[in-house]
């Protein structure tokens, strides 16, 4: 069967969308380099442009490449190599992506964590990845205090974000923040960035190797079809792929404009439209390391980006912002909405505060899942149709299947998101059951991507995401998986059973709302406070349901499953 598997001729895919692409577009061949390798060769070729923003402070490719080269010396020197996985748990700063690229010289891979993550699930990525270096915002102390001597770490290396600001300013910002929080004591595994990076400077230079595209170099974390938490493995190969493909699509775009970074690192979309792509193309990166959704419109005075890529209730937001008095637009060129469904009332609200305020932006949609590194689908002014969310970039392919035959279904049916790319990950770390359910090989000799999406396609190529087979909820653009948030209130010692549904929420889009029954012998009116703390100490603040209701039973469908349909209906039936 293998033999036959890997002789059986591959079939020519259909590609509808080909007419928007040239024939060079579509051959386009991934170069055999890492993606410190490719930002390299950028910084070459524009080593003045400013490749970083920050809080106001500009740092240019030649800059940044030296910082990534005394940071690798560094790692190298604590004994950091090829595969080893080092968790980054920090928000939009500097050292993020200097550490990033620093171990990508070296071949090590970047475990991208949220940094609000609670207590149980930075131990639990610690553990699952084997990672024996952390390198952690110095607030978060707290949250590693209880069970980091406990697990074996080689290092942990605390970061400030005001490590990367100028002596005023740094100084500042140290002086408002004294007391707030705990700082980590004196030992040999912990050390600050500072400390960390002026050591790393009086280093010796070592002889770095050069990682090609099939190395892994990233691990995102994503809740697959199950929900079940997963480390997904991304290689060299699908960042430099993208960046291409978002060039050919971004075709207004040029060396020196810059992307607005409000989306996390942690984030598919964030780490690679909005980091690694301008960093691949000249352009810069501004780094939001807090974002304030009600200044949208003075954080757009103040760095006046080209680019910016959001959640649709960040740009309802900004259509609602009021701070700014004739904001004048006219430098935004490029915005795509991601992450969730974008209606057409809050489409043409959007594409009229533009118009308003001197822009000739249109806002446009993209799709995609950290399992194809985010971005797979994108639409642009003049290859656009309202509602879609593009077209497949350059060298992905999109279809549409039928869930239970695996049969492609014809141009505007409704069904299973599926993906065949060169930017797919490797699969899930120490999963393979799970990678090998989520890809799979068709009849057509390929490898697709099965995505638990439902959307349908039209003859033109254009994707239109109609939303999801399963229970995930988004809130503000993060997934959130009810079985994830149940497994841990099912943990509480007062909980017998807890059912989790996404509700409506003004700003959010969906906020979780949990339902619980609870053991014999305890009352909701003394243990509801109690399961909100647990819930608190073990899932990342995003997550915690924004309501929880105690019930005696909760409704059943009529095989005896939990009508979540109901629940979603607010059900009211037999209060305690």
């Amino acid at each position: 069967m293998f033999i036959f598997d890997f002789f059986r001729k591959k079939k020519k895919l259909d590609q509808p969308w080909e007419k928007f692409y040239t024939d060079e577009d579509l051959k386009y061949k991934i170069p055999n380099i890492s993606i410190y390798r490719q930002v390299k060769e950028s910084a070459e070729k524009y080593p003045k442009n400013v490749a970083i923003q920050y809080l106001g402070k500009k740092i240019n490719y030649n800059q940044f490449m030296q910082k990534i080269d005394i940071a690798a010396k560094g790692f190298y020197a604590m004994g950091i190599k090829k595969g080893d996985i080092v968790t980054i748990l920090l928000p939009n700063v500097p050292e993020a992506l200097i550490s990033l690229y620093a171990l990508n010289k070296l071949g090590a891979i970047a475990n991208m964590t949220h940094p609000l993550s609670a207590e149980e699930e930075i131990k639990e990525t610690l553990i699952s990845t084997r990672s024996q270096y952390l390198i952690i915002y110095d607030a978060r102390y707290e949250k590693i205090e209880p069970f980091i001597n406990d697990i074996e770490m080689n290092k942990v290396i605390f970061v400030s974000p005001g490590d990367s600001l100028g002596f005023f300013k740094r100084t500042f910002y140290n002086i408002s923040q004294l007391k707030k929080f705990k700082h980590h004591p004196k030992s040999h595994i912990f050390i600050s960035w500072r400390k960390f990076f002026k050591e790393s400077i009086r280093k010796d230079d070592f002889k770095s190797h050069e990682f090609g595209r099939d190395m892994p170099c990233v691990i995102l974390h994503s809740g697959g079809t199950s929900g079940k938490s997963k480390n997904v493995v991304i290689q060299n190969r699908a960042f430099i792929f993208a960046a291409k493909g978002e060039e050919i699509d971004l075709i207004r775009l040029n060396p020196g404009d810059s992307a607005l970074a409000i989306m996390p690192n942690f984030h598919g979309f964030g780490l690679s439209v909005l980091m690694h792509t301008p960093l691949a193309l000249g352009c810069s990166t501004i780094l939001v390391p807090k974002f304030d959704s009600k200044k949208f419109d003075t954080l757009f005075k103040k760095t006046k980006p080209t680019c910016v890529l959001g959640v649709p209730t960040l740009f309802e937001a900004l259509s609602n912002s009021n701070n700014e008095k004739n904001l004048d637009l006219s430098f935004l060129k490029y915005v795509v909405s991601g992450g969730d469904l974008l209606p057409k009332n809050l489409e043409d609200k959007i594409n009229n505060y533009f118009r308003e305020h001197n822009s000739n932006a249109r806002i446009t949609q993209g799709y995609g899942l950290s399992e194809a590194l985010a971005c797979v689908t994108l639409a642009h002014d003049h290859v656009n149709k309202s509602g879609s969310v593009g077209i497949p970039l350059a060298g992905n392919h999109v279809k549409i299947i039928d869930p239970a035959t695996r049969k492609k279904v014809p141009y505007g049916e409704t069904g299973e998101i599926v993906i065949h790319s060169k930017a797919l990950m490797m699969g899930y770390l120490n999963e393979e059951a799970e990678t090998n359910e989520a890809l799979q090989v068709h009849d057509d000799g390929h490898v697709w991507l099965h995505t638990g999406d439902l959307g349908y396609m039209d003859e033109d190529g254009f994707l239109f995401y109609k939303g999801r087979i399963k229970r995930m909820i988004i809130t503000s653009g993060y997934n959130v998986y009810p079985s994830h948030i149940e497994e841990v209130i099912e943990s509480h010692p007062a909980v017998l059973q807890c059912s989790v549904v996404g509700v409506p929420h003004p700003y959010k889009q969906e906020v979780p709302k949990a339902f619980v029954v609870l053991k014999d012998g305890f009352h909701g009116l003394f243990v509801k406070k109690d399961i909100k703390d647990h819930c608190k100490k073990n899932l990342a603040k995003y997550m915690i349901p924004n309501e929880i209701v105690i019930r005696k039973k909760l409704p059943k469908t009529k095989l005896g499953k939990v009508d979540f349909n109901k629940l979603k209906e607010d059900f009211d039936g037999d209060e305690e």
